[in-house]
Protein backbone atom coordinates (compact mmCIF):
# COMPACT_ATOMS: atom_id res chain seq x y z
CA UNK A 1 0.00 0.00 0.00
CA UNK A 2 1.12 3.34 -1.00
CA UNK A 3 0.53 6.41 1.09
CA UNK A 4 -0.07 9.48 -0.12
CA UNK A 5 1.73 12.60 1.00
CA UNK A 6 -0.29 15.63 1.57
CA UNK A 7 0.99 19.03 -0.18
CA UNK A 8 1.72 21.70 1.83
CA UNK A 9 1.08 24.92 0.61
CA UNK A 10 3.91 27.50 1.89
CA UNK A 11 1.19 30.03 1.94
CA UNK A 12 -0.85 28.38 4.94
CA UNK A 13 1.98 27.91 7.22
CA UNK A 14 1.44 29.97 10.83
CA UNK A 15 3.94 32.44 10.73
CA UNK A 16 6.61 32.72 13.53
CA UNK A 17 4.52 33.32 16.51
CA UNK A 18 8.10 33.83 18.88
CA UNK A 19 7.66 36.70 20.71
CA UNK A 20 12.15 37.43 20.57
CA UNK A 21 11.88 37.91 16.99
CA UNK A 22 10.55 40.81 17.52
CA UNK A 23 14.00 42.18 19.89
CA UNK A 24 15.94 41.28 16.93
CA UNK A 25 14.82 43.83 15.28
CA UNK A 26 14.77 46.30 18.27
CA UNK A 27 18.45 45.85 18.92
CA UNK A 28 19.24 46.51 15.28
CA UNK A 29 17.69 50.15 15.27
CA UNK A 30 19.03 50.49 18.35
CA UNK A 31 22.77 50.14 16.99
CA UNK A 32 21.34 52.38 14.27
CA UNK A 33 20.38 54.73 16.48
CA UNK A 34 23.61 54.58 18.72
CA UNK A 35 25.70 55.27 15.72
CA UNK A 36 23.93 58.13 14.14
CA UNK A 37 24.45 60.09 17.35
CA UNK A 38 27.58 59.61 18.13
CA UNK A 39 27.99 61.05 14.33
CA UNK A 40 26.19 63.97 15.05
CA UNK A 41 27.77 64.05 18.55
CA UNK A 42 31.06 64.37 16.74
CA UNK A 43 29.90 66.98 14.20
CA UNK A 44 28.51 69.35 16.72
CA UNK A 45 31.49 69.48 18.99
CA UNK A 46 33.79 69.65 15.82
CA UNK A 47 35.79 67.01 16.36
CA UNK A 48 35.98 65.71 12.78
CA UNK A 49 39.88 65.80 13.22
CA UNK A 50 39.80 63.03 14.82
CA UNK A 51 38.87 60.71 11.55
CA UNK A 52 41.40 62.41 9.69
CA UNK A 53 45.41 61.72 9.00
CA UNK A 54 46.75 64.74 10.20
CA UNK A 55 48.26 65.75 13.24
CA UNK A 56 46.89 68.47 15.94
CA UNK A 57 46.80 69.27 19.15
CA UNK A 58 43.56 71.01 21.56
CA UNK A 59 43.94 72.81 24.89
CA UNK A 60 40.41 72.62 26.75
CA UNK A 61 40.02 74.71 29.45
CA UNK A 62 43.44 76.56 28.98
CA UNK A 63 44.76 78.49 31.50
CA UNK A 64 42.30 76.69 34.58
CA UNK A 65 42.49 74.42 36.84
CA UNK A 66 41.72 71.39 34.68
CA UNK A 67 43.15 72.03 31.53
CA UNK A 68 44.29 69.33 29.34
CA UNK A 69 46.12 69.08 26.55
CA UNK A 70 45.11 66.58 23.27
CA UNK A 71 47.76 65.68 20.74
CA UNK A 72 47.48 63.41 17.66
CA UNK A 73 50.72 62.48 16.03
CA UNK A 74 49.89 59.86 13.39
CA UNK A 75 47.48 56.90 14.93
CA UNK A 76 48.14 57.65 18.45
CA UNK A 77 46.45 60.38 20.78
CA UNK A 78 48.13 61.41 24.16
CA UNK A 79 46.15 63.08 26.65
CA UNK A 80 47.97 65.51 28.98
CA UNK A 81 47.27 66.88 32.53
CA UNK A 82 49.12 69.04 34.04
CA UNK A 83 50.01 68.50 37.56
CA UNK A 84 50.28 71.46 40.09
CA UNK A 85 53.56 70.47 40.79
CA UNK A 86 56.69 73.09 40.39
CA UNK A 87 59.44 71.95 38.71
CA UNK A 88 62.44 70.42 40.67
CA UNK A 89 64.79 73.06 39.88
CA UNK A 90 65.42 72.30 36.40
CA UNK A 91 66.90 75.30 33.96
CA UNK A 92 64.93 75.93 30.49
CA UNK A 93 65.17 78.21 28.18
CA UNK A 94 62.58 80.47 26.48
CA UNK A 95 61.39 79.17 23.17
CA UNK A 96 58.67 81.99 22.20
CA UNK A 97 56.38 84.75 23.26
CA UNK A 98 52.41 84.40 23.30
CA UNK A 99 50.12 87.12 22.62
CA UNK A 100 46.43 87.53 23.32
CA UNK A 101 44.59 89.88 20.80
CA UNK A 102 41.53 91.48 21.76
CA UNK A 103 39.22 89.33 20.19
CA UNK A 104 40.56 86.65 22.78
CA UNK A 105 42.62 84.17 20.14
CA UNK A 106 46.55 83.83 21.59
CA UNK A 107 49.44 83.89 19.05
CA UNK A 108 52.41 82.47 19.95
CA UNK A 109 55.41 83.47 18.18
CA UNK A 110 58.42 81.57 18.52
CA UNK A 111 62.05 82.91 18.83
Amino acid sequence: MRRRQRRVSKFSQEEDTDPLSVVVNLFDVAMVFAVALMVAMVMHLNMTEVFTQEDFTVVKNPGKENMEIITKEGNKINKYTPSGQQSDGKKGRRVGIAYELENGEIIYVPE
